[in-house]
């Protein structure tokens, strides 16, 4: 009648008369459970109830404090991994047994008991406990698969667009630290400012492609040492609308339109003189504002073929002077605060200077 997978399924009976008592542990044993332990003593079985696994509980409801329902109520504020409750009673009301399942049990049997349908109960029971455990176990197992895979992806696409943002900054001659600066001096700003901590991550991520559109200026625009002529501030202006284009999903990726609305406005200005949409104050996105500043501190404060590295004080000091003209001087002000870390930072993920 049991399966050989259930015989070592952990039964408990808890009941305060010693007679039933010994009746249903002996009738267990003879079904073929191994495991089945038995408690006069209700409140000596709550106890191992809530420290030990267990399979399936007969459960008296008729017994001193306490009793059944007590148990049962005690048992509710824990996961019992379904275990199933049958409730064997003497109760014969209906409202006690449309109490008990309320309460938790699964199943009851009335006393005097039928013994061979109490015994096909506890099997049919510990059958589907068995399949529902067994199911939730798949569906665990499924969803951490799940997880890794979307981890892995998520990674694999993470990977890919830094080594985008990576290929615009070598062909404008500057570092993989630049950009993993930008992203997260970005970051420190956004938490200072008390943002979202989702949105401040995903900042952090898209900040670092600020400047993909430059893959389409030519190099002759990108690494000259003197001043551009209007024509090609005209040409390099272009890459602003450039990287909107090429990190615009339109299957909506909350990263790729972040990356997007910062590439299209980081060369916004505070007071609508920059471009490429002329925009002024709060009409440029926060996101592209708060990169703008990062970007501008970091430039200055890195060597380039045309120019040396401004010292820490006077790049601070031309941010400062900025406030309200190029800068928002809100995240100006909250930036003053950070030009401690934000030189840490500069020294932890410093520019290396190829050999030779």
């Amino acid at each position: 009648m049991l399966c050989e997978s259930l015989r070592f399924a952990s039964v408990v009976v808890i009941d305060d008369v010693a007679a039933n008592l010994r009746l249903l542990e002996s009738s267990l044993r003879a079904l073929g459970l191994r495991q089945v332990r038995a408690f006069s003593d209700s409140a000596a079985g709550l106890d191992w109830l809530l420290n030990n696994p267990w399979d399936l509980l007969l459960l008296d409801l008729d017994m001193p404090a306490p009793d059944g329902f007590e148990i049962l109520r005690q048992l509710g504020g824990r996961k019992r991994c379904s275990s199933p409750v049958i409730l064997v009673t003497a109760l014969s009301d209906a409202e006690n047994r449309r109490r008990g399942l309320e309460l938790g049990a699964n199943d009851y049997v009335s006393k005097p008991l039928d013994l061979p349908e109490l015994l096909l109960r506890v099997c049919n029971n510990l059958e589907l406990s068995q399949a529902s455990k067994a199911l939730q176990h798949e569906r665990d197992s499924l969803e951490e698969k799940v997880r890794e895979r979307t981890q892995a992806l998520d990674q694999s696409f993470q990977s890919v667009i830094r080594s985008l943002a990576r290929a615009a900054d070598y062909k404008d001659n500057e570092t993989g630290n630049h950009i993993m600066r930008i992203g997260e001096s970005a970051a420190l700003i956004g938490r200072a400012l008390g943002l979202e901590p989702e949105w401040v991550e995903l900042l952090r991520q898209a900040a670092p492609m600020h400047d993909v559109g430059k893959i389409g200026i030519p190099d002759a625009i990108l690494l000259k040492p003197g001043r551009l002529t209007d024509e090609e501030r005209t040409l390099m202006s272009r890459h602003a609308r450039i990287g909107h284009d090429i990190l615009r999903d339109e299957q909506y990726s909350p990263l790729l339109e972040l990356a997007a609305e910062i590439a299209l406005n980081h060369h916004e200005k505070w007071d609508g003189s920059g471009y490429p949409q002329g925009l002024s104050g709060e009409e440029i996105p926060l996101s592209a504002r708060i990169v703008a500043l990062c970007d501008v501190y970091d430039a200055l404060r890195s060597s380039r073929p045309y120019k040396p590295a401004w010292t820490a004080e006077n790049a601070q000091a031309y941010i400062l002077e900025q406030a309200g003209q190029h800068f928002d001087p809100q995240l100006v002000a909250i930036m003053r605060l950070l030009f401690d870390d934000l030189e840490a930072m500069q020294q932890c993920l410093a520019d290396v200077q190829p050999s030779g």
